[in-house]
């Protein structure tokens, strides 16, 4: 997503990815993204988690005949707005590139589900009746798709039927996975259930109507980076009051930051960080009330700067402030609220999606993309049709964003030597 605004010209994203040099910015982009994601056959053209530590593209050791559902749900349509990207700067070398990743995407629409046609490859994750699968176990990953004695199954029993990040996948297979009629309809008859309106009322704040959380974590709302959501009114008005709620419940329960999913503080004796925090968002308004609310991260700001930048970043800069929160590469991965230890740690997550929501996400060009292949209108009517099922009665607008009251308390931690 950060390559494609590179790629197209922006400044600010340019200052982020080349600093030093800001023209070099789209080379250096449509550089990085030369490199073919050719791995494993039985993958079909799908990704596991892979090793960053080596030159070859190779499964990490524990998703070896494995491979997910809603991470390479953002995997393509991150493509998908980037190759928009490439076509719109009119060069023929940039369009040459986009033509190579067309056809790499072209191949992922005839693996992800069944198809229509009955000579096409077995699906990988879909597995008919609206069942989509979140984490698939391959046979054998050195086998083609198609090879006789390949075969794909749900690793369990969860599905990839929630109405959070993991629906643009759904969308994929909806607009581009070869499915019947019924096909299409039957994945949100199967997760219509999930998506339900909730009042949050904490102290002086509420009520205020939300989309019901799993944990709440700003990491689930990572779809409204990528498809045009918010060209639906209600959906847009909806996630504002989510980051009302957002920002005032910190207020409320009186802590300095916000929750997302991100890795805990690191252990000062050995420097390893001691595990990830899944479970952390907002219990009273989420499925699974049981969390982890002791670390706070920046990145819980992206999609509060989605809908309200200044308050976004007033938060980012409450949490970045705080001792050994800052390094030579910018801001550190989490801190604990009450100040005793940091995760020293650099992620995408933790960075790249604030800087992605400052540049507004990758929507308008994923939107025009989705416009030329005549599947925009069926977004626009599905997600309307949906959201206005369950939100009748939007209570809160008038409800202020709340900016930070608290800090991180100063408890003695030395900050990065080379920080500056």
């Amino acid at each position: 997503m950060l390559y494609t605004h590179a790629v197209a010209g922006s400044p600010e994203a340019a200052r982020f990815l080349s600093p030093e040099n800001t023209a070099e910015a789209p080379r250096i982009a449509a550089s990085i993204i030369q490199k073919n994601l050719q791995t494993y056959p039985g993958f079909g053209g799908f990704l596991p988690w892979v090793s960053a530590d080596t030159q070859d593209m190779t499964p990490r050791s524990d998703w070896v005949n494995r491979v997910p559902g809603l991470d390479n749900g953002e995997l393509v349509w991150a493509v998908y707005g980037f190759i928009q990207a490439l076509e719109n700067t009119g060069r023929k070398n940039y369009q040459e590139l986009a033509q190579k990743w067309q056809v790499w995407m072209d191949y992922t629409k005839t693996t992800a589900a069944k198809s229509a046609n009955p000579l096409s490859v077995d699906q990988i994750f879909y597995k008919g009746s609206g069942r989509v699968c979140t984490v698939i176990d391959i046979k054998d990953q050195s086998l083609p798709v198609n090879h006789p004695d390949q075969s794909y199954l749900c690793e369990t029993k969860d599905l990839l039927d929630d109405p959070f990040e993991g629906e643009i996948f759904t969308f994929w297979l909806q607009f581009f996975g070869g499915l019947s009629k019924a096909d299409k309809q039957a994945p949100w008859e199967v997760k219509k259930s999930q998506l339900v309106s909730v009042d949050y009322e904490m102290g002086e704040f509420g009520p205020i109507t939300v989309q019901k959380g799993f944990w709440f974590s700003s990491h689930k709302t990572w779809k409204v980076l990528q498809m045009p959501y918010y060209d639906i009114d209600l959906v847009r008005r909806v996630f504002a009051n989510a980051e009302r709620v957002r920002t005032c419940n910190s207020v409320a329960t009186k802590l300095p930051g916000m929750f997302a999913s991100i890795n805990n503080i690191t252990d000062p004796s050995t420097g390893d960080v001691t595990g990830y925090i899944s479970n952390a968002g907002i219990p009273s308004i989420s499925n699974q009330t049981v969390q982890e609310l002791d670390v706070i991260t920046p990145y819980s700001v992206f999609p509060t700067i989605l809908v309200n930048k200044s308050v976004g970043l007033a938060w980012w800069r409450n949490m970045v402030v705080a001792k050994k929160m800052q390094n030579i590469y910018g801001s550190i991965e989490s801190t604990r609220v009450d100040g005793t230890g940091v995760s020293a740690l650099l992620t995408w997550d933790s960075k790249v999606t604030t800087v992605v929501a400052i540049l507004g996400g990758v929507t308008d060009f994923v939107r025009q993309k989705m416009k030329a292949d005549n599947v925009y209108d069926e977004f626009v009517d599905i997600i309307e049709a949906e959201y206005s099922r369950v939100f009748t009665d939007l209570k809160g607008e008038d409800v202020d964003f709340c900016l930070p009251q608290e800090t991180v308390p100063d408890v003695g931690l030395v900050d990065f030597t080379l920080c500056k």
